[in-house]
């Protein structure tokens, strides 16, 4: 079959396509909108009859030096198993690189290399393909464009389409999240979600969450966004594809959840002095149990007592819902009261919790970086080895019942090799010190 690409106009046929062909937020011409440092091209392939068979967003931007980049987020989407389509829409790219004087395209599709240590057939197919049409793989999987091909993503439905429940998902997470998520509100936590529309009348909403942001940026050494490109994710996708989530320490919930439990220590204690022996231990062991949450509670107490706020916000994130997933965009959780109340657990349960209100199949958790990754002998990227700051975090999400899934990677078409070579030895320290001077900029704010 021949197919014919070009430019394509008509951004509502885009769109649709990418919704119903299982496409993600990166595939959108809303994620144009948002990426507004980028120039965005849009370019679709057609079959004979002028049907649309694959879509495929285009940034580009100019840096210094090495000439102009052209990035397609995800890949494009398409069947990238018809090897006649991506053929045609290889040869297609050759002919624009060219034309527009392009140094490389970049290309990182969504299509599984390993899910859970296990290889797929599919990511073997598709490396030969993009290979023989004129891309080489990044085997160096710590140097990425734009995102880690290292994703967790948790199930919210069975293969065969039945939605889950929290508490059916909640028993399937590990033992740790499952006594955070159950104490959380015991110990005063309430979470509360807002769109667009909260944020532009409440500035504080936002307040609260760069707070969350700033902590953890710290603690984890990355460089947090603004809240101008908050707020700017938020009118782009609207009420309904993008909130925030924020969980707070409700003081008067938590002195009021005290004051009823040690009205039932006196119970249990004026009910032990004639209980029978066979009930005794069971209610000497109620009383240790409040014996200790009162522990955890005086700690909450000393540790909030110089703040006037009743509702203390201690985590919170973005989730961003397209199609059939929903992706978290940023999250974390505040310095203060972070090992008292292990709130980032019940933050992401909650976060899942939502995920399923508004039926999503997939709740993706984020990717992880990655340190160089070997080759394996078949020429694709060897098994993913997490970057050591990142550790943790993998076993964090890891915790939420999520599947590790290794994508292809990303794969590169140069376009003019002089220029490439510039770009990727400039690329590194042009990061470092664009990063080192935001930093230095944000805290002389």
């Amino acid at each position: 079959m021949n197919y014919i690409f070009d430019k394509e106009t008509d951004l509502t046929a885009f769109e649709n396509f990418v919704l119903t062909h299982g496409g993600n937020y990166l595939h959108s011409e809303k994620w144009a909108r948002v990426k507004t440092a980028w120039k965005a091209y849009f370019f679709s392939g057609k079959d004979e009859s002028g049907n649309i068979v694959l879509t495929a967003l285009v940034l580009e931007r100019n840096f210094p030096g090495a000439g102009k980049i052209w990035y397609i987020p995800s890949g494009a989407c398409c069947d990238h198993s018809n090897g006649e389509l991506f053929r045609g829409f290889s040869a297609f790219m050759k002919k624009q690189l060219k034309k527009n004087h392009i140094t490389a395209l970049f290309y990182d599709p969504l299509i599984p290399n390993r899910i859970n240590g296990e290889d797929r057939g599919e990511g073997k197919a598709a490396h030969k393909l993009f290979t023989e049409n004129g891309f080489q793989l990044n085997t160096d999987a710590s140097k990425t464009l734009y995102k880690s091909p290292l994703q967790l993503i948790t199930r919210l439905e069975s293969e065969t389409g039945e939605k889950y429940t929290p508490e059916k998902l909640l028993k399937t997470f590990e033992k740790g999240v499952r006594y955070s998520v159950r104490v959380g509100e015991a110990r005063g936590l309430v979470h509360r979600i807002y769109t667009i529309e909260d944020v532009e009348k409440d500035p504080s909403i936002l307040e609260d969450f760069l707070s969350v942001m700033s902590d953890t940026s710290e603690r984890n050494n990355f460089l947090e966004r603004d809240g101008e490109y908050c707020k700017h994710l938020l009118r782009v996708f609207g009420k309904d594809g993008f909130d925030i989530m924020l969980v707070y320490y409700d003081k008067n919930k938590d002195n009021e959840q005290q004051a009823e439990r040690l009205k039932r220590k006196a119970e249990l204690l004026a009910a032990l002095e004639t209980a029978p022996e066979k009930k005794k231990r069971g209610i000497t062991e109620e009383i240790d149990s409040i014996d200790k949450q009162t522990e955890h509670y005086e700690e909450r107490r000393r540790e909030t007592e110089n703040t006037d706020k009743n509702l203390i916000c201690v985590s919170g994130g973005m989730t961003l819902h397209y199609g059939n997933m929903s992706s978290c965009i940023f999250g974390g959780s505040r310095n203060l009261l972070r090992n008292n109340l292990r709130a980032s657990h019940f933050f992401n349960f909650k976060r899942i919790c939502h995920s399923i209100e508004k039926g999503s199949a997939f709740h993706d958790l984020g990717y992880v970086l990655l340190d160089k990754t070997p080759v394996a002998e078949d020429g694709t990227l060897g098994k993913a080895k997490p970057n050591s700051e990142f550790e943790g975090i993998l076993a964090f999400k890891k915790s939420f019942g999520s599947d590790e899934i290794e994508y292809v990677g990303e794969y590169i078409m140069v376009g003019n090799k002089l220029l490439f070579f510039s770009y990727t030895h400039l690329l590194d320290k042009a990061k470092h010190f664009i990063g080192l001077i935001t930093r230095i900029l944000r805290k002389l704010k």
